[in-house]
């Protein structure tokens, strides 16, 4: 990560990784979500999607924000037309104190370190521009110490409030977001269809799904992607990438 990034994501809670997925990409992943559309069959788990797990442009920004003991907790898709909706603004860091309701949705930084909960890298397959609705949400509110005095009618997206962003997005870009900002689907405004791909990720020592990969459903891994797909444990968990190669 740039001193940049590092300055925006600790700012924001979320940040934009431009052009991760190249043209080819995004067409090989569009022609297989095309094809599943067609013949009936739901699952995206195939070799382009795999490559995502531990995408080489994404994994340094998990090993920086998460540590080095990162695993992948689970993932879905969110396909939206227009007018389509995903439910309102949740999360934030409330969820990370004693009592608050997600255990998992936290932000921490110490001497020059920064640490998350549950984190979410997020593969657009189509543009998203300003205004077309999808991924919002209050940027610094990971750090905010009154989460839920958020007004409903602002959570449903009933009422527009100047501190919720829609950031534009292109094909082929990362939005990389910690649980612990508040965050929500905005109503789809644009013509063309929402596409998007979410992995979320958790330190290695905790989950937020109640289920865990079985590895023998993927296919051939890589030994660096079996580590990522492993349950949560503590103590003899191994890194997700040896030192030499930090």
């Amino acid at each position: 990560m740039t001193d940049e990034e590092k300055f925006a994501v600790d700012l924001y809670g979320y940040l934009v990784i431009k052009d991760v997925l190249t043209e080819d990409d995004v067409d090989e992943m569009n022609a297989i979500i095309d094809k599943g559309n067609r013949d009936g069959m739901p699952s995206l788990w195939g070799e382009p999607f795999k490559q995502l797990i531990d995408h080489p442009k994404i994994l340094p920004y998990l090993i920086e924000l998460l540590g080095p003991y990162v695993r992948l907790d689970h993932d879905y898709a969110l396909f939206m037309n227009k007018g389509d909706t995903r439910g309102g603004l949740h999360g934030g860091e409330d969820g990370g104190r004693p009592g608050g309701p997600e255990g998992d949705h936290w932000y921490r930084y110490r001497d020059g370190v920064m640490r998350n909960g549950l984190c979410v890298m997020t593969y657009n397959l189509t543009d998203a521009p300003e205004g077309a609705g999808g991924f919002a949400c209050i940027p610094g509110s990971h750090k905010s110490n009154f989460p839920t005095l958020l007004p409903q009618e602002v959570k449903r997206f009933e009422r527009p409030a100047h501190y919720v962003v829609q950031p534009a997005l292109e094909t082929g870009d990362v939005l990389f977001f910690t649980e612990a900002v508040i965050h929500g689907t905005m109503p789809w405004q644009a013509e063309h269809e929402r596409r998007a791909i979410l992995y979320k990720y958790s330190p290695g020592h905790s989950a937020w799904s109640g289920s865990y990969y079985d590895l023998n459903k993927y296919g051939e891994l890589t030994e660096q992607q079996k580590r990522l797909l492993l349950p949560p444990s503590i103590g003899t968990r191994p890194r997700v990438v040896d030192d030499q190669e930090l």
